[in-house]
């Protein structure tokens, strides 16, 4: 769905009431950039999903005033930021304004004594932490796509850490940030009313209602952010296992472990390594007889990881673990952040080599879980290979979400050969996607511990996970966003107005 040419010079010129005319993007260039995330969608579909304009405000007041504008309009808005979302929070599905907020990315306030940052949303967190160097500090918030992902996503998605057993996550180590709601209203929201309170009982805890709605209650414009010492030391070991079984009690008691600097442990199964040993371009390949990978990551001062770093081994050892040497623990530490853009290498069932863009499939789901849920998403992407060759199995991950292994970041990845994705291939992806979402429901799990459940196929069991809490989410919405101007199309979210209006 999009505007009309009458209607759009109708909205550019209420936006020059505003903003300047840079800010104000039509061209068709400027548009299709900015629709794209990575996740895989039909490439002959790529049209559908693209707004009538985009905008570059660079204050909270160019933002309040573009939200008025489109309220009073009733023009769907979509914030956008890093763009590195996998269930389309970025992506506009009735056209509309795009906002991007890359123009607000200037550090406001340093406070080295109480160790915060104050930053507009659309700054880099790569480049925030280059600066943060120079005292000593950095902000350990450190997804996969930490190179090209801004803090304004990052709140829009309550996102998840690679090291938050160490530091938490985006919603423990943002401490407040200043949010426009859809009508056009500024609300600044944190523990309490101060910028830099991290505890606070004064009524409702608002912060975390304003985190991982995906764009659906507002935009975030200014945030400040907690700070840590930059690690002395590092300790990043990887082992490798003959199976999965010593692998996964190993990865358990590391978890387990009580050690104050450990910052988190991670689980390759037996597929994640077979897609490791052949994409030997970007990975170091291990040898036939590994059939399960374990890591684990330290941060500290030198004179604490060194002796937790040796309980740690001998944790691993007891376990079966066989250390693969300080090349290969550090080199494959240090790519972390490559598997967002890992290599496009596929196979199809006759063992052929395509080019495949990778898609994940997330869930939270406690340890004791883990091995039986493996085995039945597995068993998905099975069911879809032997359908199609446009899907390829590559593997799954374990991840530590806390210090004490309760629960854990757990994906699948999938291959998909994105120019032969036509319809009937899509629609078998989203029965696969509302299968595998539906396993982590059965075993207690959530949808999503990380990239969150908007997107096709997932997002029909969101009722069924939040039960009446999905009722209470459609009141606010239709409190807040009483036209549904923000990201309409998200989470279920328009049943909040099946009986009122819409944009």
């Amino acid at each position: 769905m999009t505007l009309q040419a009458e209607r759009v010079d109708e909205v550019v010129a209420a936006l020059r009431t505003v903003l300047a005319d840079d800010q104000i993007l039509t061209s068709k260039t400027d548009r299709f950039n900015r629709a794209r995330v990575p996740a895989p969608f039909p490439v002959h579909r790529w049209a559908e999903r693209v707004p009538d304009l985009a905008v570059l405000p660079t204050s909270t007041e160019q933002v309040a005033g573009v939200l008025r504008i489109a309220n009073d309009l009733r023009i769907p808005v979509v914030p956008r930021d890093g763009g590195t979302g996998l269930t389309d929070g970025a992506v506009p599905l009735h056209g509309g304004i795009l906002l991007d907020v890359k123009r607000m990315n200037r550090i406001k306030e340093l406070d080295l004594d109480n160790r915060t940052v104050t930053v507009g949303t659309g700054i880099n967190m790569l480049k925030l932490n280059e600066e943060l160097a120079r005292h000593g500090l950095f902000y350990p918030d450190d997804p996969a796509s930490y190179p090209c992902s801004l803090v304004g996503g990052r709140i829009g998605t309550s996102g998840w850490s690679l090291i938050g057993s160490r530091y938490g996550h985006t919603r423990d180590l943002v401490l407040s940030f200043d949010h426009v709601l859809p009508t056009g209203e500024v609300l600044h929201v944190g523990d309490g009313i101060g910028h830099k309170i991290s505890k606070s009982s004064s009524g409702y805890q608002l912060k975390h209602l304003f985190m991982g709605h995906q764009g659906t209650l507002g935009v975030a414009t200014e945030a400040t952010l907690k700070l840590y010492p930059k690690p002395e030391a590092e300790l990043s070991p990887f082992w490798a296992f003959d199976d999965y079984d010593d692998a996964y009690r190993c990865v358990g008691a590391l978890a387990r472990a009580g050690v104050a600097t450990f910052a988190g442990a991670v689980l390759f199964d037996e597929w994640k390594v077979a897609y490791l040993r052949r994409d030997d371009e970007a990975y170091i390949p291990q040898p036939g007889d590994v059939r399960a990978l374990v890591c684990a990551v330290m941060y500290g001062y030198e004179d604490e990881v060194r002796p937790a770093g040796r309980r740690l081994f001998r944790i691993a050892k007891e376990h079966g673990a066989r250390y693969l040497g300080d090349e290969i623990s550090e080199g494959d530490w240090a790519a972390r952040h490559d598997r967002y853009a890992t290599p496009l290498h596929g196979r199809t069932k006759d063992g052929q080599v395509v080019p495949m863009s990778w898609h994940c499939e997330d869930a939270a789901v406690n340890y004791t879980n883990l091995p039986s849920l493996s085995r039945a998403w597995h068993e998905i992407v099975a069911g879809l290979r032997r359908q199609t060759d446009v899907f390829d199995d590559w593997g799954m991950f374990a991840y530590t979400s806390a210090d004490t292994g309760v629960d854990y970041l757990t994906e699948i990845d999938v291959g998909i050969w994105e120019q032969q994705l036509d319809d009937r291939a899509w629609e078998l992806w989203v029965r696969a996607k509302r299968d595998i979402a539906a396993v982590a429901l059965a075993h207690q799990g959530s949808i999503s511990a990380c990239h969150g459940s908007c997107r096709a196929g997932e997002v029909d069991l969101v009722p069924d996970e939040l039960g009446r809490g999905f009722d209470v989410m459609l009141d606010l919405k239709r409190t807040l966003d009483p036209h549904n101007i923000m990201n309409p199309g998200k989470y279920l979210l328009d049943r909040a107005y099946e009986t009122g209006e819409r944009p």
